[in-house]
């Protein structure tokens, strides 16, 4: 078998079979297969596809190529939730609480932000002393015993997947379906749950910018969870708009501290509430959504998903103390509320200019070794559909210095746009893929 023929058959847009990608992909990762071979093959998967077998025997061959955890023998379901970002986004801190509270565990490795969606670590690491970099052992043990974890990769899970999404970002394959289906699924699947939510973003602020391509991507990623003996479905959700109302790390989990308290912005609790119910159902411990939906809330209303939050910054070092009172989290030097220079409804307020905004004034980055500030960023106090008046609060920077505080304004205030009449909200979701 040789790779220089597998590139040739997937350029002549034939199905390959699974001992083939097997092959393709130990070479790569071994060494044996150049960069320059592995190059042309994702630009033949880009160009010509593959068919839900191939990119499952993709995905499976991806996870072989290191380290997987077997949580059978500490919880008897353990359920996960993926977002694929967006710009608000921090649904984990709220929602995770509250299903591991509703007695689903919860054992969920995330990332870091990177680009202009943000990274759930980024957001728990606002907290001084919490860990996420949890050993193998430790995250089986915390995860027995609390229900709950929150860490970053625990072992050496899917090296294929690190090579190849380094080689498809400079190589222009990045929006190949089957190869972004196949990063994904193949660290879910490799951490070890047996039910996946996954949270699909549509939008100006997601990766997929249109409902078909979200779809598309939704329902491959379900039948490659199916197809491996996992349980998934998708949920397809608007990043048109930034979720909530903060954008930035500290500011983010305040907003989450906040909504575990019930007092969140509707929009976002409304958003986690759903999350919860389906990854509720999926995990059995609800028979249906609606049935998950009232657990949910329930548990949000009661403080028991608050006290399990608590639990886990205390089970993974963190001060305690910074989430029990807010005011002691990050504060940037500058905090200034801009007002509207115009009375009218608002039309749009276009995510990714907020997000490559907070990315510039540090509370993201560009590139993986960048520092980040996690004090800065922006709350967005409306959504789309609201009417405001001229001289109204439309907005808060949290800034580092005046220089980024007169970017982050004149850049967010060109997200808006507004009409005189009335405009219809965005719907927080488009459809289910199940």
């Amino acid at each position: 078998m040789r790779a220089v023929d597998i590139i040739v058959k997937k350029r002549d847009g034939k199905e390959l079979s699974r001992e083939e990608i097997e092959f393709f992909i130990e070479g790569y990762v071994n060494g044996e297969i150049p960069d320059y071979q592995a190059a042309a093959w994702a630009m033949a998967v880009l160009l010509n596809g593959m068919n839900d077998r191939e990119t499952t025997d993709l995905t499976i061959a991806m996870v072989r190529t290191g380290e997987s955890l077997d949580l059978s023998d500490v919880v008897s379901v353990a359920v996960d939730k993926h977002s694929t970002g967006g710009v608000g986004d921090k649904t984990t801190l709220v929602v995770e609480p509250v299903v591991a509270s509703c007695g689903l565990p919860v054992g969920k490795m995330s990332g870091r932000g990177l680009g202009f969606s943000g990274g759930t670590l980024d957001k728990m690491e606002s907290i001084p002393g919490y860990r996420t970099d949890l050993t193998t052992k430790e995250f089986l043990s915390q995860l027995g015993e609390l229900g709950l974890v929150l860490t970053g990769q625990t072992c050496d899970m899917t090296p294929a997947d690190g090579m190849l999404y380094s080689l498809r970002d400079v190589t222009g394959t990045v929006q190949s379906i089957p190869l972004i289906a196949s990063s994904i699924m193949s660290k879910k699947i490799a951490s070890g749950a047996q039910a996946i939510v996954l949270d699909v973003k549509v939008g100006v602020g997601a990766f997929m910018q249109n409902i078909d391509d979200a779809r598309e991507l939704s329902e491959l990623m379900v039948s490659i969870a199916r197809l491996a003996g996992s349980k998934a479905v998708a949920l397809l959700s608007d990043m048109n708009q930034p979720l909530g109302q903060a954008v930035g790390n500290a500011i983010e989990l305040k907003e989450a501290i906040l909504t575990l308290h019930g007092d969140g912005p509707v929009d976002f609790v409304e958003h986690c509430l759903v999350v919860a119910s389906h990854m509720l159902k999926l995990g059995g411990i609800a028979k249906n959504e609606e049935m998950g939906y009232q657990l949910a809330k329930e548990t949000l209303s009661n403080g028991k998903a608050w006290k399990k939050f608590v639990d886990l910054v205390r089970a993974q070092g963190g001060d305690t103390r910074y989430i029990e009172t807010v005011g002691k989290l990050p504060k940037a030097k500058i905090i200034q509320a801009v007002s509207a220079p115009w009375s009218g409804y608002i039309s749009e307020i276009n995510a990714r200019i907020i997000g490559e905004t907070c990315v510039l004034i540090g509370a993201g980055r560009e590139k993986k070794s960048d520092e980040i500030d996690h004090s800065v960023g922006v709350e967005i106090y409306n959504n789309v559909g609201d009417y405001i008046e001229k001289g109204q609060d439309l907005f808060t920077v949290h800034a580092s210095n005046l220089r980024d505080f007169q970017i982050a304004n004149e850049n967010i205030l060109s997200a808006y746009h507004y009409w005189e009449g009335p405009v219809d909200p965005l719907p927080l979701f488009y459809g289910v893929v199940e």
